[in-house]
Parts: C-alpha cells; sequence; structure tokens
C-alpha cells in the first residue's frame, strides 16, 4: 500500500475526488491511503496566519516555513520505508506517465500544496533532508495552489498500481489506444443525418484495429 500525505490548509477540496469512484475503492481495497496534514495546526499565533509579507517586496504574501516542515515532518513520521516529497514549481520537471510509474515504486508520497505567492524557500530545504525531493509541474498552466496537481498526480499513481484498474491491459499507455473511442449503438442519428462506427472496429480484426488506432494517435 502506497501512504499519501497531503500538506495543505485546504483538505474539503480535496477529499470529494479521492473518495470518489477508481481512487475511493482503491482506498477501500487498502491499494493506497490518504492523509492530511495542515501547516495550520503549526503555527504560534492566535490567529492561526501561515502567512506574511515576502522579503525584497513584491505582491501577495508567502507562506511560511516552519509550519510547512512541521507538517511534512508529523506526515512522514518514523516509519521506514522510501519516502518521496513532492514540490510543486512552474518551472520544475513536467510530470509524465514515467513519473508516476517511479513514484509508484514509493512506499509514501507527501504532496506539498503552496498557496498564495508560494513557500519560504528554507522550507524546501529543510524537508529535502526528510526523504527524496522531487520538483515537479502538472502542465503548463499556473494554479491558485498545489491541491490539484496533488490531485492529478496521486490518480495517475494509483491507476498504475497492479489490481486498482482489474486489468492492467486498461491503463492506455500500456496498450494501442486512439483519442477517438466508440461504444453502442452503431448509428446515431442526429437531426436528419447518420453518424457511424468506422467499420474496421467491428470486425473483430485486433492487428487491423490497432493499425487504425496508431494511425490515430499519429493524426493522419
Amino acid at each position: 500500500m502506497i501512504r499519501f500525505h497531503l500538506i495543505t490548509l485546504f483538505p474539503e477540496a480535496c477529499e470529494a475526488y479521492l473518495s470518489a469512484s477508481i481512487l475511493g475503492r482503491a482506498r477501500t481495497n487498502k491499494k493506497i491511503s490518504v492523509n492530511y496534514e495542515s501547516p495550520r495546526t503549526y503555527v504560534t499565533n492566535r490567529w492561526g496566519k501561515v502567512d506574511e509579507r515576502p522579503y525584497g517586496g513584491g505582491p501577495g504574501m508567502v507562506m511560511t516555513a516552519l509550519p510547512v516542515v512541521k507538517a511534512v515532518k508529523k506526515s512522514l513520521g518514523r516509519r521506514k520505508g522510501e519516502k518521496a516529497i513532492i514540490w510543486f514549481s512552474p518551472s520544475g520537471k513536467q510530470f509524465t506517465n514515467k513519473d508516476a510509474d517511479l513514484l509508484g515504486k514509493y512506499d509514501e508520497v507527501a504532496f506539498v500544496c503552496g498557496r498564495y505567492e508560494g513557500i519560504d524557500e528554507r522550507a524546501k530545504k529543510i524537508v529535502a533532508t526528510m526523504g527524496t525531493l522531487k520538483t515537479y509541474a502538472v502542465g503548463e498552466a499556473v494554479y491558485t495552489g498545489g491541491e490539484v496537481p496533488a490531485l492529478a498526480m496521486i490518480d495517475a499513481i494509483t491507476r498504475r498500481i497492479p489490481g486498482v484498474l482489474g486489468k492492467d491491459e486498461s491503463v492506455e499507455e500500456r496498450r494501442v489506444a486512439a483519442p477517438d473511442v466508440y461504444t453502442r449503438p452503431e448509428v446515431i442519428e442526429w437531426e436528419g443525418k447518420k453518424y457511424k462506427v468506422p467499420p474496421v472496429l467491428k470486425t473483430g480484426d485486433h492487428k487491423k484495429i490497432d493499425e487504425f488506432r496508431a494511425k490515430k494517435l499519429k493524426g493522419k
């Protein structure tokens, strides 16, 4: 079982997605576990404030280092095993299916979900002493926080765990898959026009079907 830890101020923004469908079943079947730890738990001010103005000036606020560090330490605890800590940055390595396979080999993966203008860089240096630190970007867009990229990564990692999808060939990247898919009925009529399933998909000839899908992948 892989233990996923989300260091986040907004666990409620993650739980609905991580409890539904395939991910929810993976949790029920003990393929993965999901835990949350809020940096707000570790602030020392009476307002629960987790951010401060940036040194050097600039817009917005920056999350303070120590609450994040303490949340990561609490999440990973003293358990033995391989641990990865995921830091998000638009300049980080673009997350890929190969990265998902690699991260699936860890015992514990902690996702540090920043907010505002980011997290004090010193937190990154400190948490790097607690496990293998990896910095990723998920797509080229900039998000409000790290929760959306973390959910995408957990989804990609989980569906590659043996037994999660039922059949290994359900993982699209391990078979010939096309961007276009079809199901019943064979003919759909809409506003006087008929839309049909490509004939090759009804032949049962898997070689020809794979060739058809391969051409679709290449955009031919």
